[in-house]
């Protein structure tokens, strides 16, 4: 397994979820829950990025490492890179960005981003996992992406992609066969050099319309190995419905 440093982005001002770094779960923050993954997964170093001090505050009694950031940045990658700097991590070191509201992230997805970068040529990876449903598929908070034969990206979207003319065209109702329909998982692995260059990367336009920040990379020429997820990856939390499942999960967890 290849040695990695896990790190957080962590905004305090979430539109559908004011505060959601801070939310409790099982008696703690959601934030604690995530770092908590990363070690499980065996990160060598794990470490909260954030612009805001009520979460530096809320975690100065944990045993969680936290950055404080500028609150300027375009996205998490950009984010990190800051913390990169002044980490001083070096330009080959794996760093693994795992969003912060991913309490249930499994340690094989973790890992497997990881993975996924060294085996690649690319400068970044990502994971994602088969689309089996069709409300999914057309949900704009679903990102989908295709990639290419070796397994690269060729686009994300909240789109459904690929759209499939002839079946569509008879009804929206199922699947087609035949097609891989994937769901980004967003996660990313990258060499902290090209995260630091990343961040000096102008941002483009397929970025600002579909709010995705990996398509800053595509746009700019940079290769995204995909890989698929090891096993499930549950979704986020975006909303008090989310919420209330991952409590519903961990708060009966003895």
């Amino acid at each position: 397994m290849p040695e990695f440093i896990v790190a957080i982005p962590a905004r305090h001002g979430s539109t559908r979820l004011p505060g959601k770094p801070l939310l409790r779960i099982a008696g703690e923050p959601m934030i604690v829950h995530v770092a908590r993954r990363a070690r499980m997964a065996g990160a060598r170093e794990v470490v909260v990025a954030t612009d805001d001090e009520r979460i530096v505050d809320a975690l100065r009694t944990s045993d969680v490492d936290v950055v404080p950031t500028r609150a300027d940045h375009e996205s998490g990658s950009d984010r990190l890179a800051e913390v990169a700097e002044a980490r001083g991590w070096p330009d080959d070191a794996i760093v693994v960005n795992l969003q912060g509201d991913e309490p249930l992230a499994p340690p094989s997805g973790i890992r497997a981003v990881a993975e996924a970068l060294v085996d690649s040529r690319a400068p970044m990876a990502t994971l994602a996992t088969p689309i089996t449903d069709v409300a999914s598929l057309f949900d704009p908070n679903c990102v989908k992406l295709v990639r290419d034969a070796a397994g690269h990206a060729l686009y994300f979207s909240r789109a459904p992609i690929p759209w499939a003319r002839d079946e569509f065209a008879q009804g929206r109702d199922e699947l087609p066969d035949g097609l891989p329909f994937l769901r980004h998982i967003g996660i990313y692995a990258y060499r902290a050099g090209f995260l630091r260059a990343y961040a000096r990367l102008d941002p483009t336009p397929l970025e600002r319309a579909e709010r995705l920040e990996q398509l800053r990379a595509l746009e700019h020429g940079h290769a995204i190995a995909v890989r698929v997820a090891p096993e499930p990856f549950p979704a986020g939390i975006d909303t008090e419905a989310d919420l209330a499942r991952v409590r519903s999960l961990l708060e009966r967890v003895p």
